[in-house]
């Protein structure tokens, strides 16, 4: 059915081709008209309209723009073109301090940005910045680099928008409890949070399952079980639950990186012990590598999300095996429990380590659910799609105004050669023609 939000005209018409929305009923609309870069109209409704530019998909593709919902842009733009995960030996990946001047920590931002833009990213959660790594050894997630985001979205120069986390602790590390309070009341820079939100803080749990630093009810083969990564108060454990308690007090979102089932299951006891609810989107877990089937369920009913790597399981599988043997591994990243439950679940790169291309994900995504069952087909791709753009946006508590192509929300496309949900073809092999943020082409092929 067509729809349509305002009169007049439009600033530009996409037309010709197949238009998934991700709406509620799994629409595919015909048309879309833009308008002050929000949709206005679709179907009929928008070819009615007149438009100053059209786009003519030729029989292409159209979805809602990438929410990559977990991703280190400042440290990728520093970075590029290492990630941990590649073909770059461990003697030439980048070491020491990446970036030291406002002009290095502006050019990473933006050269990541376009990045992004070549690959139909239109929105992403950079995963903490803050004070907790002021003297952070590579310079991407300290006091400096949130400076550089305001003082380019204040220009207008993004080609992204931002959701970002604030940081109190080190990156992977440790974190306490009197930095957590002290940084806490100190406000974040005023911004448009269409463009750049700050809504919430990351907190670091626990380790990893491949390094035996996550933290977990069975032990590893050395006797261990890895430990949390809070200090403070009278022991590790008080010190977690109130920085959560001190966050969810202010109405703050909070994403905790928990990879072990007791790191996961004490983020929830907290939650459940403190009743305290987020106004803007909802608390998350980042990880959940040993999330149990319980935990799941009870993540479900505290509207806890989860934010999950499909290719970090893909490329630590056997790495994970020796510490966790191949019982538990098998039981390790339970996406089609998450997929299955009503706990919002992204799937995400966390980018550096992994690529910021969302295909590679998307098959890993296919992977682990073919490895439980489920086959590959149209209903299933829309699902995955979806943890990349609706289910995105309502992580970012922004679901009221992106994350599908509806009328009333802003025009963030992705344009791709072919259908993305018609199974059988590696969504790798998918490319991507053009990238659209807010009505305006952000990245075009040739």
């Amino acid at each position: 059915m067509s729809s349509t939000f305002l009169g007049d005209d439009a600033d530009l018409l996409v037309r010709g081709g197949r238009i998934h929305t991700f709406d509620e009923a799994g629409s595919v609309a015909t048309a879309i008209a833009v308008r002050d870069g929000v949709i206005v109209a679709t179907d009929a409704a928008a070819e009615a309209l007149s438009a100053r530019e059209t786009l003519e998909l030729d029989g292409r593709t159209a979805i809602p723009g990438i929410n990559d919902a977990h991703l280190h842009a400042a440290w990728l733009g520093a970075r590029w073109h290492h990630l941990f995960f590649s073909d770059t030996p461990p003697e030439e990946q980048p070491t020491g301090r990446l970036v030291t001047t406002a002009g290095e920590r502006r050019s990473a931002l933006r050269r990541a940005w376009r990045l992004l833009a070549e690959l139909g990213i239109t929105s992403y959660t950079e995963p903490g910045i803050g004070p907790g790594e002021d003297d952070g050894e590579t310079g991407c997630f300290g006091t400096d680099m949130l400076e550089s985001y305001a003082e380019l979205h204040r220009e207008g120069a993004q080609t992204a928008r931002v959701t970002l986390l604030r940081l109190f602790g080190t990156i992977d590390g440790e974190s306490s409890l009197d930095d957590f309070r002290a940084g806490l009341p100190v406000p974040p820079p005023s911004t448009d949070p269409r463009w750049l939100a700050i809504p919430g803080v990351k907190i670091f749990a626990d380790g990893i399952p491949p390094m035996a630093t996550a933290w977990t009810s069975d032990p590893y083969p050395d006797g261990t079980t890895g430990h949390l990564l809070t200090r403070g108060d009278a022991d590790p454990l008080s010190a977690f639950r109130q920085m959560i308690a001190l966050a969810g007090g202010r109405g703050l979102q909070i994403a905790v990186h928990a990879t072990g089932d007791r790191s996961i299951d004490e983020f929830l006891i907290a939650l459940e012990q403190s009743g305290e609810t987020t106004p803007r989107g909802p608390h998350y877990i980042v990880h959940g590598d040993l999330a149990t089937p319980d935990q799941i369920r009870r993540a479900e009913r505290l509207g806890v999300g989860f934010a999950v790597q499909p290719l970090i399981a893909a490329h630590t599988h056997s790495w994970a095996a020796v510490q966790l043997g191949e019982a538990r591994v098998a039981a390790a990243w339970p996406l089609s429990a998450m997929l299955s439950s009503g706990a919002t679940t992204t799937l995400t790169s966390d980018a550096p380590i992994a690529t910021p291309d969302w295909r590679p994900s998307l098959d890993a995504s296919l992977a682990l659910l073919a490895a439980d069952g489920r086959a590959d087909d149209a209903e299933i791709r829309r699902r995955l799609l979806r943890a990349m753009t609706a289910d995105a946006a309502v992580q970012d508590g922004a679901s009221a105004w992106k994350g599908t192509l509806e009328a009333g929300k802003v025009a963030d496309v992705t344009v791709l050669d072919e259908d993305p949900c018609a199974p059988g073809r590696a969504f790798a092999d998918l490319a991507v023609e053009r990238t659209i943020v807010d009505g305006r082409t952000v990245f075009a092929r040739g």
